[in-house]
């Protein structure tokens, strides 16, 4: 019959279980990785495929206005990896460690960082797909309705932005809260 545990080791054993965490989070930092890697491929062929089809008809009606929305629809698919090339580095910073040879604007120090670059990165993206969306309409009013949708999303995210930015302490170059502002 085997003893129990002495007390002392608890603690070690629930640091090694909290430990295997790190294994799950760095699964969801690999799948939004290969996710954000597959859209960047799968963007850049597309606009190989376009253009090339593009060059065949120049000078045809339409070519032009086809040229600018599958570019303005190539943007919107970069910023989606955009975001999950955000999410994947955010969740490797807070969770593993941080990466060497990041630009500093990647750099995420809290969970509340990740959240503010992900919105601005959701703003944009929301901004963009509106902007094809109305380039290919060809109804009448029936794109208000959906561009005032689209403007309440954005009006939406960018309070609990500015909510969020309010909450959090600024921190300077070294993440420590700024002497400025915090006493």
């Amino acid at each position: 019959m085997s003893r129990p545990r002495p007390l002392s080791d608890a603690p070690r054993t629930v640091a090694r279980a909290f430990g295997f965490t790190r294994l799950i989070v760095e699964l969801g930092v690999l799948s939004s990785f290969a996710f954000s890697l597959a859209l960047f491929i799968a963007a850049t062929l597309q606009a190989s495929h376009t253009i090339r089809n593009a060059l065949r008809h120049l000078g045809e009606a339409g070519i032009t206005k086809h040229l600018l929305v599958a570019a303005v629809e190539q943007a919107d698919t970069l910023l989606v990896g955009m975001a999950l090339l955000i999410i994947s580095l955010g969740l490797q910073a807070l969770f593993i460690g941080q990466l060497q040879n990041v630009p500093a604007w990647l750099h995420v120090r809290t969970f509340d960082d990740l959240k503010q670059k992900l919105i601005g990165v959701v703003i944009t993206a929301l901004a963009v797909n509106f902007f094809a969306v109305a380039l290919e309409w060809t109804g009448g009013a029936e794109i208000l309705p959906y561009g005032a949708a689209v403007a309440a999303v954005i009006l939406a995210v960018g309070a609990y932005s500015v909510v969020l930015r309010g909450q959090t302490p600024d921190h300077g170059e070294e993440g420590r809260p700024d002497e400025d502002t915090h006493p």
